[in-house]
């Protein structure tokens, strides 16, 4: 008697569970990454106190280009006078202002220095003028 002989299926990977297997271990590792994240301060209940103050700073861009425009956060202005009636707007909504100076280095000194006074006539005290930083030591010798 001859028997019959069974035809063997090739062996075949399915991929789908492999997929769901990688995507499931994906979403794991990213959220195991983000609850391992630092924290830069530790969590503390605060007291209150009547004469604590908010710490809200905002930094306000002035910028000079060396064709002679004026731009308020790098919307143009027309005059250091319109600068300074936005700054002083800009004023009455935070506590502390601090207004950068980008001038370009072919402005004339006379154009920052009205620039400066019409900030300082708005009450704002702290100002920064910006600058690349120099390549060239005190003493005259490059770094």
């Amino acid at each position: 008697m001859k028997l019959k002989r069974r035809l063997t299926r090739k062996a075949r990977i399915e991929i789908i569970p492999m997929i769901d297997t990688m995507f499931f271990l994906l979403v794991f590792f990213m959220v195991a990454t983000l609850s391992m994240a630092v924290q830069q301060g530790l969590s503390v209940n605060l007291p209150h106190a009547v004469t604590a103050r908010d710490e809200v700073r905002q930094t306000v861009t002035l910028t000079l280009t060396k064709e002679g425009k004026l731009y308020f956060n790098k919307e143009p202005v027309s005059s250091p006078e319109e600068a300074a009636s936005r700054l002083a707007l800009w004023k009455e909504t935070v506590k502390e202002v601090t207004v950068i100076i980008n001038a370009d280095r072919s402005v004339e000194h006379g154009s920052v220095v009205a620039l400066m006074d019409a900030i300082r006539r708005t009450g704002v005290t702290r100002m920064a003028i910006a600058a690349n930083p120099n390549d060239i030591t005190e003493t005259g010798e490059r770094r």
